[in-house]
């Protein structure tokens, strides 16, 4: 399939952009992939990939990522994942599991033996700061890891793995063994699971990989926005390679 990119009234000036790096991102890519979806007909190269639309079609009812963001992962594992040393895809807040299995499908047909590790309560939200969070505890709740893992095994996949728990207790037990990591997909509303899930994965991901914040930007979130805040910019100094539909930003690549 040929992707005949176009985005209105914003194409020219991406396409003289250079690819070289700044501040350790590909700001090229980034305006591509968001300015594709948003002002251009990435959206519909998506729908008419038949490897999207298969896996769009077995878990959009199972998953409150949006589907531009659907998109954007599609696209990260299918066009960039391939630029970086090989690795594993993590998810942390894996609700009903459906951008998990999706990209679990996509991965395996596109780079055979990538698995994804899907860490959540699979029991809704258990603690939440008042301060800072929106949300509380029991909100995404119908849910179930048995389910979960019946609706994976009878559409065929094989390379999902499911990591129940808290996260400061399930990150630690299970990321030291999980491998090196390209694509971390960070899907929590609250505070402390994106500092959890941040901490965790970013020492575990290889050079240039991809942490993709699912939440910050929506209006309910703004403690997941502040860890953002607080360790990625302020203490890490990263600069995001892509503000929509995602926050996506790059681990630093080695002296």
């Amino acid at each position: 399939m040929e992707w005949d990119i176009t985005i209105h009234n914003h194409g020219a000036r991406i396409d003289a952009m250079s690819g070289d790096s700044l501040h350790g991102r590909t700001l090229k890519d980034g305006y591509i992939r968001g300015c594709g979806l948003e002002f251009g007909n990435l959206g519909e190269l998506c729908t008419a990939d038949p490897l999207f639309a298969h896996a769009y079609g077995l878990t959009k009812h199972r998953t409150a990522v949006t589907d531009n963001n659907l998109r954007n992962l599609f696209l990260l594992i299918k066009f960039h994942l391939p630029r970086l040393p090989r690795g594993h895809i993590a998810e942390f807040g894996s609700y009903r599991g459906g951008s998990a299995i999706f990209m679990a499908i996509v991965a395996h047909e596109l780079w055979p033996g990538t698995k994804v590790y899907a860490f959540g309560s699979f029991a809704g939200m258990l603690q939440a700061d008042a301060r800072r969070d929106a949300h509380k505890a029991g909100d995404f709740g119908e849910t179930s890891e048995e389910e979960i893992r019946i609706f994976a095994e009878k559409s065929g996949v094989g390379n999902l793995e499911l990591v129940k728990g808290m996260f400061d207790e399930s990150i630690p037990r299970a990321l030291p063994s999980i491998g090196r990591l390209r694509l971390s997909h960070i899907d929590c509303d609250l505070y402390d699971g994106v500092v959890a899930s941040y901490e965790g994965s970013k020492t575990k991901m290889v050079p240039g990989g991809y942490i993709v914040f699912d939440d910050p930007l929506v209006s309910s979130c703004l403690g997941a926005f502040e860890a953002i805040e607080s360790l990625v910019i302020r203490r890490d100094g990263l600069y995001a390679e892509q503000v929509f539909p995602h926050l996506v930003y790059r681990t630093p690549a080695a002296p």
